[in-house]
Order: structure tokens, then C-alpha cells, then sequence
């Protein structure tokens, strides 16, 4: 800040000497030591409160730019959510138009009661009966309840 020189300072003791009396010298100098800590410690004050007014400002950008991030994210999110939904929307019609005829009848009328009523179309039961009749892994490996009793009651 201020650049004194070792003559430049023994000039001015020589002066405060001269002009204040080697008596009250002393207190002049004790007096000019606690303002200048008084001096170093409001400086220091300052630039720590000027410190943290930045840190409070980047603080501040920082959680807009989270908020605005936020809410591109929310955004995105909520028209991916309605692209999928009108997406199912159209599968389940897609759906209802090929269960519907099929529901009906062969001469355009409606089907029995039973079809009505939810029961499977023939292909559909067609299909279960044919993976009823493989067997499952459980009789494969005796761990079906019914064979494992008729084992034990045959060994009995």
C-alpha cells in the first residue's frame, strides 16, 4: 500500500521527537498503534463483508440456475409423460377395435353370453391348454405335491 523506507521512518521518529517531547512520546505512540489495529481490523471488516455479499451473490445465480434446470427437467418430463400416455391411449384402441370384432359374431351379431360376459375367444383357450399340456418343471424334477404324496403312499 504505502512503501516506507527505513530512512523515511527514523525521519519521521525524529520529527514526532522533536515535536511531541520525549516525555509524551510514549502514549503518542501507544495511541497511534491501537488506531492503526483499530484501522487493520475495520479494513478487514469491510473486505470480509464485501466477501461474503459475492458468495451470497453466486449463491443466489446458483439456485436459479438449479430452479430453471428444475423446471426444464419437469417440463420434459410431463410431455414425455403425454407422449406416452396418448401412445398407450392409442394402443388400448388399437385393442378395443380388434377385440371388438372378434367379440361379435360371424354374421355381425354379438356373441354368446359367455363372450360377452369376458370369457377368452377359442384361441386364446386354445393356446393355454397347449402350455397346460407340457409338463411343468416341478414334475420334471418330483417336486410336484401330488406326485411326491403318491411316491410316499406307494413306498408305504
Amino acid at each position: 500500500m504505502f512503501d516506507f523506507g527505513f530512512s523515511e521512518l527514523m525521519l519521521i521518529a525524529v520529527v514526532a521527537l522533536v515535536v511531541v517531547g520525549p516525555e509524551r512520546l510514549p502514549k503518542v505512540a501507544r495511541a497511534a498503534g491501537h488506531m492503526l489495529g483499530r484501522l487493520q481490523r475495520y479494513v478487514g471488516d469491510v473486505k470480509s463483508d464485501i466477501q461474503r455479499e459475492m458468495q451470497l451473490e453466486d449463491l443466489k445465480k446458483l439456485q436459479q440456475q438449479v430452479e430453471h434446470q428444475a423446471r426444464e427437467l419437469e417440463g420434459s418430463l410431463r410431455g414425455q409423460m403425454n407422449s406416452v400416455e396418448s401412445e398407450i391411449d392409442r394402443s388400448v384402441a388399437e385393442v378395443r377395435e380388434v377385440v371388438a370384432p372378434a367379440s361379435a359374431g360371424a354374421d355381425g351379431s354379438p356373441a354368446s353370453g359367455s363372450a360377452l360376459l369376458g370369457e377368452a375367444p377359442a384361441t386364446v383357450t386354445a393356446v393355454e391348454e397347449a402350455v397346460d399340456a407340457q409338463p411343468s418343471p416341478q414334475l420334471e424334477l418330483g417336486l410336484d405335491p401330488a406326485v411326491t404324496d403318491k411316491r410316499t403312499a406307494d413306498k408305504a
